[in-house]
């Protein structure tokens, strides 16, 4: 595979601008430059790479790390990792020194109540991109959309860890049920 690091590290560094809500919601246009424009990754390979990065612990931004590996080793990761890293923490630092000392300002009010609707719709694309593949195929999607329907409920509606959930689904998962 030959892939373009200093395509892939732009491309990533155009998105860190966007990861409102962490990196993993701009995993559709990852989706869309990774898979459908460069071909670097299939989208088998795609759906894994977040999997198996998820399923780790430690920061969610790893996916990234994960993506940039399967793309090209080592060089692939770096690109990657510090293409999204660099100018959302560099903004980040900045945007939060100026807000925390205009904190009262209608301006950083109305910019915070703002960016809860655009995480939210940010995530639920991701959420789709990910399930997508199961709700299309005959044989998953009642199952898969019993399942959304499921996660959504107890996460609207109860207080349970989403930690749980998602053991319980990978449980699921695992005895063949789902």
């Amino acid at each position: 595979m030959n892939a373009d690091l200093l395509s892939l590290f732009l491309h990533f560094l155009m998105l860190s601008l966007l990861c409102v809500g962490g990196a993993i919601t701009t995993a559709p246009e990852m989706h869309r430059f990774i898979v459908g424009q460069a071909h670097w990754l299939s989208d088998t390979q795609f759906t894994s790479s977040i999997a198996l990065a998820q399923a780790a612990p430690g920061p969610n931004v790893l996916f990234v790390a994960v993506l940039g590996w399967n793309i090209a080793g080592l060089n692939g990761a770096l690109a990657a990792m510090a293409g999204i890293m660099l100018p959302s923490t560099t903004v980040v630092m900045m945007a939060t020194r100026w807000a925390r000392t205009n904190r009262e300002s209608i301006g950083v009010r109305a910019f915070t109540a703002g960016m809860a609707p655009l995480t939210v719709g940010l995530f639920l694309a991701t959420g789709w991109l990910l399930a997508e593949p199961y709700v299309s195929a005959p044989e998953h999607r009642l199952t898969s959309l019993a399942l959304i329907a499921a996660t959504l409920a107890l996460t609207m509606k109860t207080r349970i860890s989403l930690v749980w959930i998602v053991l319980a689904g990978g449980l699921l998962g695992g005895l063949g049920w789902v």
